[in-house]
């Protein structure tokens, strides 16, 4: 990849100065653009879903923990697969301490397909600690299109149906099996909301591995595919394959 031109240090100013008015411009967009999300009618959620976790059953509202507000990361990980997804893992290492979501009211599982013992042995090896429970043997993750299985469900993903992937040139690889998503939920006493749910690049916002390798020169090194130099946080050595978590922006 191409280094940046070198010059002086008032003709690094001043281009620099070009470079935050639109940063702030940015800023302010994004300001408004969270206000809208925040803005978003729900969906009341009534389906009895119980997953497993650590320790024992739990419905979807045990995960709030008691809380008014739930963020539930999507991680790719099927029943047969020895691993998680690359791309979910990276994402799982740039979670925070806990505690400050929790200060504000707000509490975070994950959540996969995957038997509890196939996620507490892959969580083991990562070193995670935060919430992860099972969704085995339920529909949650059909019903919230994190899993494409004709069979089950009609397909849609990042709110396109299969026709409209096509179209848009979308790969085969959003047609069936895992995907990865974000969904947030709202607690009003005994009752559980919907209110917002991304996939795709839509989660790029909480990865703090890219937000900072974006303050770089050489940004995020994708030359030959996105995320195709993504590797469990264990298992880092050649970076020229191409075995990534094949994440597309769709």
């Amino acid at each position: 990849m191409d280094s940046p031109a070198i010059v002086t240090r008032e003709e690094w100013l001043a281009a620099r100065k070009e470079l935050l008015a639109r940063e702030k411009q940015f800023d302010r967009e994004r300001d408004a653009l969270s206000a809208q999300r925040r803005a978003l009618p729900m969906v009341e959620i009534t389906e009895p879903y119980v997953f497993e976790g650590p320790n024992g059953s739990a419905s979807l509202m045990d995960l709030f923990e008691g809380r008014s507000q739930l963020i539930v990361y999507h991680f790719m990980l099927a029943p047969d697969w020895d691993a998680g997804c690359t791309g979910c893992s990276l994402l799982a290492d740039n979670i925070g301490h806990l505690a400050h979501l929790h200060a504000a009211g707000t509490s975070f599982a994950a959540i996969s397909r995957a038997p509890l013992a196939n996620i507490t042995k892959f969580r083991e090896r990562m070193g995670w600690n935060f919430p992860w429970f099972s969704s085995h043997g339920t529909s949650f993750n059909y019903d919230f299109h994190v899993t494409m299985d004709e069979s089950v469900a009609p397909v849609l993903f990042n709110f396109r149906t299969k026709d409209e992937l096509r179209d848009a040139g979308i790969g085969s690889w959003a047609l069936t099996g895992e995907q990865h998503g974000l969904s947030v939920f709202l607690r009003e006493d005994d009752r559980v909301f919907h209110t917002y749910s991304t996939y795709s690049r839509g989660t790029d916002l909480l990865n703090g591995t890219f937000n900072y390798l974006d303050l770089t020169p050489l940004g995020r090194q994708e030359e030959a595919g996105i995320m195709n130099w993504v590797r469990h946080h264990d298992d880092y050595g050649d970076r020229t394959t191409e075995d990534g978590c094949g994440h597309c922006d769709a």
